[in-house]
């Protein structure tokens, strides 16, 4: 069988940037990363993670490049772990990261299952859609409340400092 992806770039801007590629359901992550790096103009060169998904989007397993640990913390690889393993008609979403420092996120959404063509190769370009920018887009991360620092919402130190107001602090009878 063949699984038709496609695969959206998650930024705020004027227009969507996607591609649409084919592969086999028995290819693995490792071909399909391989895939979507070509397609968007990667150099292959950083860590990148597929990670099961949901209808909100949410992340859920992960499917690794490499294999980051043993045990119950191992996660699944992406050379060792065919699309077919986690991905069918009701399991369809997936978020692809690459570039773990710059975040580049990527929603994949499985759109069609067909027959496979005779003499077509896999994984295969059907389609690209926009200019990748040349930096990924920045994350907007929403919270509930004003978090400081420590992750805990901010309060008033008792003894009235605040905490982010370094250069108020006269370290010279901190110490004993």
């Amino acid at each position: 069988m063949i699984y038709r992806f496609r695969i959206i770039l998650d930024h705020h801007g004027e227009s969507d940037i996607f591609r649409d590629i084919e592969l086999r359901n028995t290819d693995t992550f490792e071909d399909f990363h391989n895939a979507i790096v070509q397609a968007f103009g990667f150099d292959g060169t950083e860590m990148a993670s597929f990670y099961v998904s949901d209808d909100l989007w949410e992340q859920g397993e992960e499917i690794s490049l490499f294999d980051l640990g043993e045990g119950e913390s191992a996660s699944r690889n992406m050379a060792t772990t065919q699309i077919q393993d986690l991905v069918d008609g009701n399991q369809n979403k997936l978020i692809y990261i690459y570039d773990f420092l710059n975040m580049w996120t990527f929603l994949v959404e499985l759109s069609e299952i067909l027959n496979e063509t005779d003499g077509s190769d896999y994984p295969k370009l059907l389609f690209a859609h926009g200019q990748m920018p040349e930096s990924a887009p920045e994350k907007e991360f929403e919270t509930e409340g004003s978090l400081g620092l420590n992750g805990f919402e901010e309060e008033e130190d008792e003894d009235g400092y605040d905490e982010e107001d370094y250069d108020s602090y006269d370290s010279s009878n901190d110490w004993y």
